[in-house]
C-alpha cells in the first residue's frame, strides 16, 4: 500500500480586491479544509501589495522610476498626478507611514493634522472637494459630515490622497493600476487569452516586480505544496496570472489551481491550453467538493478522470473538463470560515464615495458571513439564475450560524458582520436574529434582503434587536410593468411598505435602482425617478444608486431574448470569458444621456436636495410628464396591505 503524498495548501487573494477587509473566499476555504484534516493557510497579497506600494520605500521606488523617465526624455509629458506628486514629493514621504497608520485606526489623533488641510500634500483628486455642496458655511465638507464629524472629514481627505498616490501609480508606473478595477479588461467578458497573453509576457512593470517579490516571500515562509488562487472579479485576473507566473518560473514543484467568482461565471466554456501554462487546475462553482477530490487526486488516492468540475490540459495538449459526479458538500456542514493568518489589524478603513451605504463596503473590517449558499428566490431575469452560484439553494440552521458567529468574534475580537448572501431568506433571518437575541450575542449586521411583504414592522423590528444596521435590496426599475417582466415577485407599493418597516425600525435602506432594461421607455424611466423621489421623500429609503443594466449570457434575458424583445448581438467565438453580451432593443431610447441625469437626482435626494421638485427639472432635455401620481407613496403608505 502506498503512503498518501502529504500537502499543504496556501489560499491566496490576488490583488485588487477590497483594502477594507478580507475577501472571504480563502477564509472559507482555509476553515473548511483545516475542519477536514488538511494543513491550510492562507495569506491576502492585495493588503500586501498596496501596503508595500503605498510605504515611504515604496514611494521612493516611484521617485526614482519618473526622475529615471525624465533624465531619459526631458520633453516627456507627465499626467497631472504625477507632476503634482513630484512636486510635493517630500511631502509625500514624510507623511506616507503616518496616514496609512491612520487609515488602519493606529494613530486616531492625526486626524487634527489631516483635518487642518495644511498637513497633507494634495493632488487634483482634492479638486472634487470644490464640487460638493456648500451649506452656506464656506465648508464644503460641512453639508456631508457636520461640525462633530472629524475623524470622517479626516479619514475621506485621507482617502483622496491615496487615490492621489493611486492616479500616480497608473500614470508613471502600471497604466492598468487601480484599487479595485486593476487590469479588468483583460480578463472580463474577454473572448480570447490574447490581451491576457500579452500583458503577461510584457516587461514587468513596477508594480508586477512587487507582487512578484511579495509571492515570493509568501511561498518560502509557508512553503505550500498547492496553491489555490481565488478571483472573485475580472479585476483580480490579471494578478492571480501573475502570481501563478512567478510560482511557475520560481517553484515549479508546486502546484496551482485557479477557482472563484470570475471563473464561476466566465470560465465555463474555456478551451484555451496556454491558461495551463500557469495554473495546474480550474474548477467550477463552490469550491469545496472539487477540491476535496483535487487533493485526494494529488496525494495518489484518486484517479485523474475521478476529479470534479474541474479543466485540466491533457496528454494531446487540449483543455478537458472532467467532472465526476459526486454531492456537494452542504452548506451546513462547510464549517466555520477562519481568518487565522491574515493581518485583520492592518487593512485600511476608507471612506471614498459620500453615499452612505457604499460607505460600509470600505469602511471598517466586516466579518463577511453567507447566511445561505445561493437565492431562495432565484428568478429573477437580470439574474445568473443558471448558475450555482444562484441556482442551488441551501441553508443552515440558526444555531449552526450563531455558533459561526460566536466563533468568528473569539478570533478576531471584532463584532461587525456583513451577511454576503444574494438575499438573506427572511425566514432564516427571523430565526437567527431570535437565536442571537437569546444569546445575548451583541453584534451589528447588514446585508442584502428581497423587499418582499414578509418584512413586517415586528419582524424588522426583530432584526434592528438583533444588531441589523442597514440593508439593501433591488427596486430595480421602479416600474410594475417591469418588475413583472423582471419576474422580480415584488411591486413598488410593497417596496415601499417595506423599507418603511425597516426605516422607522432605525434601519438604513440602500435601494439597488436599474435602468436600460430591456423594453424600458423614457416615460417608464421618468416614472422610475417620480417612484424613487417619493420613497426618499415620505423617508422609506436613505440611500440609492443606480446602474445601467448588462445582459449576461446565463440570465433569462440572454438565454431567452426574445421573451424580453430584444435581439442579441452575435459574440465571437470565445475560447476564454464569456459573460456579458450586447444586446439590440427596438425602443431606440438614450439610456446613456438618462443615466446621467438619474445618478445625478438621487445623490442629490440622499442630502435632502430637490426632493420635493418636478423630477422633469433634473432632466437637461425635453420629458414626458411623469404618469405616477405625486402622493401615490403617501397613499400606499396609508394603506399598509
Amino acid at each position: 500500500m502506498t503512503t498518501p503524498v502529504p500537502v499543504r495548501v496556501l489560499s491566496l487573494i490576488p490583488p485588487m480586491t477590497q483594502l477594507n477587509t478580507p475577501y472571504p473566499s480563502t477564509a472559507y476555504l482555509t476553515g473548511f479544509l483545516r475542519g477536514r484534516g488538511v494543513d491550510a493557510v492562507q495569506e491576502d497579497l492585495a493588503l500586501a501589495l498596496v501596503l508595500q506600494l503605498l510605504s515611504r520605500d515604496g514611494l521612493q521606488q516611484v521617485i526614482d522610476l519618473v526622475q529615471a523617465q525624465y533624465d531619459a526624455d526631458p520633453d516627456r509629458a507627465f499626467s497631472p498626478a504625477v507632476q503634482s506628486f513630484m512636486g510635493q514629493r517630500d511631502q509625500y514621504l514624510a507623511t506616507i507611514n503616518k496616514v496609512i497608520a491612520y487609515l488602519q485606526g493606529k494613530d486616531s489623533t492625526l486626524s487634527h493634522r489631516i483635518v487642518g488641510r495644511g498637513w497633507l500634500p494634495e493632488g487634483p483628486r482634492f479638486a472634487a472637494l470644490e464640487h460638493y455642496l456648500d451649506d452656506g458655511s464656506g465648508d464644503p465638507l460641512g453639508w456631508a459630515f457636520g461640525a462633530l464629524g472629524q475623524a470622517d472629514r479626516a479619514k475621506h481627505l485621507a482617502t483622496l490622497y491615496l487615490n492621489d498616490l493611486a492616479d500616480v501609480l497608473r500614470d508613471a508606473a502600471d497604466e492598468r493600476f487601480e484599487f479595485v478595477r486593476y487590469a479588468e479588461s483583460l480578463a472580463g467578458s474577454q473572448p480570447t487569452f490574447e490581451p491576457l497573453a500579452q500583458a503577461l509576457a510584457a516587461p514587468q512593470t513596477l508594480v508586477d516586480e512587487t507582487l512578484a517579490e511579495l509571492t515570493r516571500k509568501a511561498i518560502w515562509r509557508q512553503r505550500p505544496t498547492v496553491v489555490l488562487l481565488s478571483v472573485p472579479f475580472p479585476g483580480s485576473v490579471y494578478a492571480a496570472f501573475r502570481i501563478a507566473q512567478t510560482i511557475k518560473a520560481e517553484f515549479p514543484h508546486i502546484t496551482t489551481v485557479l477557482g472563484g467568482g470570475f471563473v464561476n461565471t466566465e470560465l465555463r466554456e474555456l478551451t484555451e491550453p496556454r491558461v495551463f501554462d500557469h495554473f495546474d487546475f480550474v474548477t467550477l462553482d463552490a469550491g469545496e467538493r472539487p477540491l476535496l477530490a483535487l487533493l485526494e487526486h494529488l496525494r495518489g488516492e484518486r484517479g485523474r478522470s475521478r476529479l470534479v468540475r474541474t479543466y485540466v490540459r491533457n496528454d494531446t495538449g487540449a483543455v478537458q473538463y472532467i467532472n465526476m459526479m459526486e454531492a456537494d458538500i452542504a452548506f451546513a456542514e462547510v464549517g466555520t470560515p477562519t481568518w487565522d493568518g491574515l493581518p485583520i489589524h492592518d487593512y485600511l478603513s476608507l471612506l471614498d464615495m459620500l453615499n452612505p451605504m457604499h460607505r460600509l463596503w470600505s469602511d471598517g473590517r466586516w466579518n463577511k458571513l453567507t447566511i445561505a449558499h445561493g437565492c431562495y428566490w432565484k428568478k429573477c431575469s437580470f439574474c445568473d439564475v443558471s448558475l450555482d452560484y444562484i441556482g442551488r439553494y441551501e441553508g443552515a440552521s440558526a444555531v449552526e450560524l450563531a455558533n459561526r458567529i460566536d466563533a468568528i468574534v473569539a478570533e478576531t475580537g471584532q463584532t461587525g458582520f456583513h451577511f454576503v448572501d444574494e438575499a438573506a431568506p427572511p425566514k432564516a433571518l427571523k430565526a437567527l436574529a431570535t437565536e442571537l437575541i437569546e444569546r445575548g450575542s451583541d453584534i451589528s449586521w447588514w446585508g442584502n434582503i428581497r423587499f418582499e411583504k414578509t418584512f413586517s414592522p415586528e419582524l424588522t423590528q426583530l432584526l434592528a434587536d438583533s444588531g441589523c444596521i442597514a440593508v439593501s435590496g433591488g427596486l430595480e426599475v421602479a416600474s410594475d410593468r417591469l418588475l413583472d417582466l423582471m419576474k422580480k415577485g415584488v411591486s413598488v407599493e410593497q417596496v415601499a411598505r417595506v423599507t418603511k418597516a425597516f426605516s422607522e425600525a432605525g434601519i438604513l435602506v440602500h435601494a439597488y435602482l436599474m435602468y436600460g432594461f430591456p423594453t424600458q421607455t423614457v416615460q417608464d424611466t421618468v416614472d422610475a425617478l417620480e417612484y424613487v423621489r417619493q420613497l426618499f421623500e415620505n423617508g422609506c429609503i436613505q440611500s440609492g444608486f443606480f446602474h445601467r443594466f448588462a445582459c449576461t449570457v446565463h440570465s433569462p434575458v440572454g438565454l431567452n431574448p426574445a421573451e424580453y424583445g430584444v435581439q442579441l448581438v452575435p459574440l465571437p467565438e470565445v475560447t476564454f470569458a464569456k459573460n456579458d453580451i450586447a444586446f439590440i432593443d427596438p425602443t431606440g431610447v438614450d439610456h446613456d444621456a438618462l443615466g446621467a441625469v438619474l445618478k445625478k437626482a438621487i445623490y442629490n435626494f440622499m442630502h435632502g436636495i430637490g426632493v420635493e421638485e418636478d423630477v422633469r427639472n433634473w432632466f437637461p432635455f425635453k420629458v414626458p410628464k411623469p404618469t405616477v401620481p405625486r402622493n401615490k407613496i403617501e397613499k400606499a403608505l396609508r394603506t399598509r396591505g
